[in-house]
């Protein structure tokens, strides 16, 4: 199986500070992955590494390859990698509409432009996707006047209008009350049924759908732990990754956390 993400040898500082130190993570097409840990584990920063926003310290053992390759046009990329990121969603204009924000995801920019050319294939993929999602009724709303839950169905969309092989999630149901963050993970779950492959970085365990067969635990600029679902998502293993006493309960294969 080919990999989607190859990371070697990653050093990567955020001004002074140093977030990843020679940084090995491999992660490829054969299942569904998570990637779980707590606030300042470095999953944004590891986010933007795989999005391409910031670049490891220079090395000649060092690199990061997405689908086998280090280089990558901005548009061929995006038809075979989504990322919806909780950043991303703060980047909009209030008044930016939601067909925009699905037109945007051609450009890989947050809103639309006058140099921009939208033919009648991409508008009509953008209102497919509308309807696919749920949102088409929705289109012409602006972006600030809607919720959260159905801000990042738009989002979703955005990533969605080049049919990605492969989808990245950055805590997907932050935010969501109980009915938006159940449709939501339900659309997620749809998407993988038709054979998306989906790669979610969160710090929720109830975010994780029964889908998801690896598990890669991230803490401090570090990875952990890797393996089987099954063998890491228990009381132990959590209480070790967030430094605190949990209970985990299983249920309909999804996870829920309660101190104990």
């Amino acid at each position: 199986m080919q990999n989607i993400i190859e990371i070697k040898n990653a050093t990567l500082f955020q001004g002074s500070t140093r977030v990843f130190n020679n940084l090995n993570l491999d992660i490829s097409s054969a299942c569904n992955t998570a990637i779980l840990g707590p606030n300042g584990a470095g999953k944004t920063t590891l986010l933007k590494l795989i999005n391409r926003d910031f670049y490891p310290v220079v090395a000649s053992n060092s690199c990061v390859k997405l689908f086998g390759k280090e280089r990558w046009d901005v548009q061929e990329l995006r038809s075979r990698l989504g990322i919806v990121s909780h950043s991303l969603q703060q980047n909009y204009s209030g008044d930016t509409i939601g067909l925009y924000v699905l037109l945007s995801g051609f450009y890989a920019s947050d809103g639309i432009w006058q140099h921009q050319h939208f033919d009648e294939i991409k508008i009509q993929r953008a209102h497919a996707i509308a309807e696919q999602l749920g949102i088409a009724h929705l289109q012409d709303r602006e972006f600030s006047s809607m919720s959260t839950g159905e801000q990042r169905r738009f989002l979703l969309g955005r990533a969605l209008v080049h049919d990605p092989q492969v989808l990245v999630l950055d805590e997907p149901t932050s935010g969501l009350d109980i009915s938006a963050c159940f449709q939501y993970l339900e659309t997620i779950r749809g998407l993988m049924s038709k054979r998306k492959k989906l790669i979610l970085v969160t710090h929720h365990v109830h975010e994780i759908p029964p889908e998801i067969e690896r598990i890669i635990f991230l803490k401090e600029g570090e990875i952990v732990a890797d393996g089987d679902k099954e063998k890491l998502l228990n009381s132990e293993q959590l209480s070790k990754l967030f430094d605190c006493p949990i209970n985990i309960v299983r249920s309909n294969g999804f996870y829920q956390a309660f101190p104990i």
